[in-house]
């Protein structure tokens, strides 16, 4: 999962749909106090329909209903290789304020080693979002290693 370069972010709208973002996204170092595995993924600088990062509408979802879910996928054209991951967890905001100043700076850290195009962002003075992964699953042989998911030194990377 760390190889892959985006997933989708499912929240669900008052309305009752789901609303489904594309993200990109990194893995935490270690995991909350319960054993869950990590996500994180910036409300960064791209354009949005509005400046504020709280006013997005996954922002608002979460709030309300904090359920989310992390679909993430490896296509490729031999479909022996096909792969996907979804993640079921709870989504919170965090800010670059006292109480989570290092978890946010280490996820940040971690953004900015997978996606360079991150480093002339001002994440840090912005909120991301947090999701508790409580339940995976998968389809597809998670063992199969296409080219992408190998370092440049030809080992494998972390599933």
């Amino acid at each position: 999962m760390e190889a892959q370069r985006q997933g989708v972010l499912a929240t669900m709208g008052a309305d009752g749909r789901p609303r489904l973002v594309p993200i990109c996204f990194v893995l935490g170092e270690g995991e909350d106090p319960l054993g869950r595995t990590l996500l994180y993924s910036p409300l960064d600088e791209k354009p949005k329909r509005s400046a504020d990062p709280k006013d997005l509408q996954r922002v608002r979802d979460l709030l309300v209903l904090p359920a989310a879910t992390v679909l993430v996928d490896r296509w490729d054209e031999d479909w022996t290789r096909l792969v996907w991951v979804r993640c079921y967890g709870v989504g919170e905001l965090i800010e670059p304020e006292p109480r989570e100043v290092e978890e946010h700076a280490a996820a940040i850290v971690a953004l900015h080693a997978k996606y360079p195009q991150y480093r002339s962002q001002n994440l840090e003075g912005r909120p991301m979002i947090r999701i508790r992964i409580d339940r995976v699953v998968s389809w597809g042989n998670l063992e199969i290693v296409s080219p992408s998911e190998t370092s440049s030194r030809g080992r494998r990377t972390r599933p």
